[in-house]
């Protein structure tokens, strides 16, 4: 039955129920006009209260009216309930969905929401103008390092081309009652099996008012703009090696509380973590590099030491990272400046003996390819040897420093970053290793680079003119950036790169990327220490594509 019905059904009733009853009436009397009315007004003053009299119908008293009058102010009460039940029956009964930005489903009194989103990246990398002279073979050569015999295999001659899946990612976030919202996202291309190292966020936030929350969970370390953007906006194909190495290479998504203030022109955050998700590692932080230039094993991508595999205490750091706006014309002229510190307490274990067993950490990196990912730079583990011993080496924390800025003025954008890492610890002295980058970009279609205030980093590009069969061309970006790292320092030889690099992307839709990129060594260094000796002095130029659909 409809609501409508019943509420006729219920008011006929109640009126049937008094329609013989005697009623009274409140009258007033003009005071110029000396005439009655029955409902108040301007110059009108109250009378009294008059009861109807009908022959033969005894007349009602005074409680009798009053008691009639409290039983239809109940029943019209419980209309009125009925009627709200009702509505919030079909508020929260009723779903809708989305698809403008992704697939939205979400209560109609706003309580409730989930979103699915989703990422895919296929690469692509072509290496043209090899100049490798180091890769034969023999000892000098093996980026094991000189500790193998004679005629061990160096490096092949060349770097592979190839395509492959980036990332595949699959995840959903929403909210609960308005104020607490949670995100899970898996990468498809990270995980294996039981492997728990395909999730990157998995967290439930609280937001006790518009500026300021905190977060339990895994999720990024607040350090860096390049970092704190996502790679579904990032400028180019792979981020730039400092950032790269000092940050992502040691799984930015790690487990512990965070808490973030953001207004519109300025945003600070902090953490306190852990180590990241995921199956057991023998070292904090690598990229698929060799952890060591006398034992040669390779570390997973996914970094981090994780209490799955055994291993000791867990290693623990604390993040912090304020940006703001000194300068803001409008959301599309602006300066953006800001900077980021780490402290980073190590997990190093040993054996019985004193030997060195696990733990320990590994700053490594290629060279911004993303199908041969190759090693260049290695430090090799930074905690080695026995205890006791004149080799006896150990990393204990990390002390890292961020300094960044952003300019955007129209269709024009420049952006930089410096990040240095010092290390502490038994047998070092404060040895410090840094990188910095600068890059600018510029749309021929007009568009602006997109701000996030929360987030203090880059968000997604909306094309003015998306790409049809009747002229519309979506956005284009050019790029051209430098990019260099230096892994030396005092008792740490992890060799030194630069690179320029060149890049063209195209929007057809704010959901769809495609992107190339050119990258140029400019200068390699790894003689002498513990990089990959295969590279020293190498000349080649690599051209990289991607294709992007993210919602």
């Amino acid at each position: 039955m409809k609501l409508s019905k019943l509420t006729f059904a219920i008011a006929t009733a109640l009126t049937a129920s008094v329609t013989t009853s005697a009623f009274a009436l409140d009258l007033y009397v003009d005071t110029k006009t000396k005439q009655i009315y029955t409902e108040a007004g301007v110059g009108r003053q109250r009378l009294g209260s008059f009861e109807q009299v009908q022959e033969g119908v005894p007349v009602k008293n005074g409680g009798e009216v009053s008691e009639l009058r409290s039983k239809l102010e109940l029943q019209d009460n419980q209309i009125k309930a009925l009627e709200e039940h009702a509505k919030a029956g079909e508020e929260e009964g009723v779903v809708e969905i989305k698809k403008d930005g992704g697939i939205e489903f979400k209560s109609r009194d706003g309580n409730f929401k989930m979103a699915i989103n989703g990422r895919m990246q296929v690469d692509s990398q072509m290496n043209v103008n090899q100049d490798l002279p180091n890769s034969g073979g023999g000892a000098a050569n093996n980026p094991l390092g000189s500790g193998y015999a004679a005629g061990a295999a160096g490096m092949p001659a060349t770097l592979n081309d190839g395509a492959g899946l980036r990332r595949a990612r699959l995840g959903v976030e929403g909210t609960f009652f308005k104020n607490t919202d949670y995100k899970f996202e898996y990468d498809f291309t990270r995980g294996n099996g039981l492997n728990a190292g395909g999730i990157t966020d998995a967290y439930i936030r609280q937001n006790f008012s518009k500026p300021f929350s905190i977060k339990f969970g895994a999720f990024k370390e607040p350090f860096s703009m390049e970092e704190a953007t996502s790679n579904r906006y990032t400028t180019f194909i792979e981020r730039n090696m400092s950032t790269n190495t000092f940050v992502d290479n040691l799984n930015t998504y790690k487990v512990g509380i965070g808490a973030n203030y953001a207004e519109e022109l300025w945003q600070a955050g902090v953490s306190l973590q852990t180590e990241g998700v995921g199956g057991y590692n023998n070292a904090y932080g690598s990229n698929n590099k060799f952890d060591s230039a006398t034992t040669g094993s390779a570390i997973n991508s996914n970094g981090g030491v994780n209490r799955n595999g055994g291993g000791g205490d867990t290693g623990w750091e604390v993040n912090a990272r304020v940006t703001g706006m000194p300068w803001m014309e409008s959301k599309t002229k602006f300066l953006h400046i800001g900077s980021s510190g780490s402290y980073i307490n190590i997990n190093n274990n040993y054996k019985a003996d004193g030997t060195f067993s696990n733990g320990g950490v590994v700053f490594a990196n290629g060279l911004g390819s993303n199908i041969d990912r190759s090693g260049v730079l290695s430090t090799a583990n930074l905690t080695s040897g026995t205890k006791g011993t004149a080799a006896y080496r150990q990393a204990e924390y990390l002390t890292r420093y961020g300094a960044e800025s952003a300019l955007v003025y129209g269709p024009f954008s420049a952006q930089g970053e410096y990040i240095q890492t010092d290390i502490s610890g038994k047998g070092y002295k404060n040895e410090s290793l840094s990188g910095y980058y600068g890059y600018m970009t510029y749309f021929l279609t007009g568009e602006s680079r997109n701000y996030k205030s929360s987030t203090g980093a880059w968000d997604r590009i909306t094309p003015a003119h998306k790409f049809d069969m009747k002229g519309g061309w979506g956005a284009w970006e050019l790029a051209s950036g430098y990019d260099s790292i230096n892994l030396n320092d005092g008792l740490i030889k992890g060799g030194r790169v630069s690179t320029a690099k060149l890049g063209v992307n195209w929007y057809p839709n704010q959901h769809v990327r495609v992107m190339t990129n050119y990258i140029h060594a400019l200068d390699i260094n790894t003689a002498g220490g513990t990089g990959n000796k295969a590279f020293n002095n190498a000349d080649f130029d690599i051209i990289e594509t991607r294709v992007q659909l993210d919602w």
